[in-house]
């Protein structure tokens, strides 16, 4: 079963989804299998991250952006502006797809963790995420 989501992110940072993926799989019927979720975009990425306190979004947020700066003089796939090889360069470093087991007709997450959308342009998107549960 598949279906798609759309995600209309407002900043650059982390967006929790595990709601709508949550939905997605209690819809589906599936009581055992696997959840796989996959964002079509090379500017944004997805990641399963603590969910409970904000400063940890914001600390992995902040480190990134140490990680990989705009306006770096090395780049040159700027047409879009200073966020433009950054942006992609953070997708690398994440993940495009992550795969959540099933069990019980819900998601196997741990108690903390989260899914997350991780905007990478400092500019609002609309992002297509697929998920996909067997």
């Amino acid at each position: 079963m598949n279906e798609k989501l759309t995600i209309q992110t407002h900043r650059q940072g982390l967006m929790e989804i595990t709601n709508q993926v949550r939905e997605v799989v209690e819809r589906s019927g599936i009581q055992d299998g696997l959840c796989t979720v996959f964002i079509q975009h090379t500017s944004a990425s997805l990641t399963i991250q603590e969910n409970a306190d904000p400063s940890a979004r914001r600390d992995m947020e902040a480190w990134m952006n140490r990680q990989v700066p705009e306006n770096d003089p090395l780049y040159t796939h700027t047409a879009e502006g200073p966020d433009d090889m950054p942006s992609h360069i953070k997708a690398l470093l994440t993940s495009t797809s992550l795969g959540i087991p099933v069990i019980d007709g819900g998601l196997a997450l741990g108690t903390w963790q989260g899914i997350f959308v991780w905007e990478h342009r400092t500019r609002p998107h609309s992002r297509r995420i697929i998920v996909n549960i067997q």
